[in-house]
């Protein structure tokens, strides 16, 4: 899919965001603890959309996730097939990285949430290294906390587009007891972890996503 050149939804609200059929396009600068810069996203569809984003780095907090999502609510050991393709060109200044974003049990106590970094920019997960698998085509460290609420795949090679088997990904953290097969998918999302953007405004474009799940 070409780039968005001509979008029908622009956004520059902290909370900005637009539903696409099951996919919601999301601004997200989250973090307003911090001092935010300026971030505009730009949306021709979820599957066609960027983000301008200006914001200096704050001893390295995650500052804003723009991104697109879907909601669930099922069980992750009553899917057959969990599948996510996307494609993503990023500036490479600065730190951020481009990641899926993906909660079970909720988002708060109990939950857990599972990142997997595609294309990253100085950036280092929280936790520690545990290990490293291939999934599929790509081979990944992964980083855990000590609670185990946060899982994160860091791709050993950057990959900026493909499809990512996402429920073989679930399994592998089911037979390491990182999760249950009864814990509940609750969201994905796909998007960039913007940290710095050098001194500038820096453009984040997304032309290839979607989720096929059943």
């Amino acid at each position: 899919m070409t780039a968005c050149t001509s979008p029908v939804f622009t956004t520059s609200d902290q909370q900005g965001g637009q539903t696409f059929g099951n996919y919601y396009v999301f601004n997200d600068m989250w973090n307003t603890s911090a001092t935010l810069g300026p971030q505009t996203l730009s949306a021709c569809s979820a599957s066609s959309w960027y983000v301008v984003s200006n914001q200096t780095d704050q001893q390295g907090a995650v500052l804003t996730y723009p991104n697109v999502q879907e909601n669930f609510s099922q069980a992750v050991s009553s899917f057959h097939t969990i599948t996510s393709t996307f494609a993503e060109t990023s500036p490479h200044v600065g730190i951020y990285e481009d990641a899926y974003d993906i909660w079970f049990n909720g988002f708060g106590n109990g939950h857990t949430e599972l990142m997997i970094w595609v294309d990253n920019e100085k950036q280092v997960p929280a936790g520690n290294k545990l290990a490293t698998t291939t999934q599929g085509s790509h081979t990944y460290d992964v980083w855990r906390t000590s609670d185990g609420s946060y899982i994160a795949f860091v791709a050993t090679a950057t990959f900026t587009s493909g499809e990512i088997d996402l429920l073989g990904i679930f399994n592998y953290m089911i037979s390491q007891s990182w999760l249950k097969g009864t814990d509940t998918l609750s969201q994905i999302d796909f998007g960039v972890e913007i940290v710095d953007t050098a001194g500038g405004n820096q453009t984040y474009q997304f032309t290839n996503f979607s989720i096929t799940a059943n």
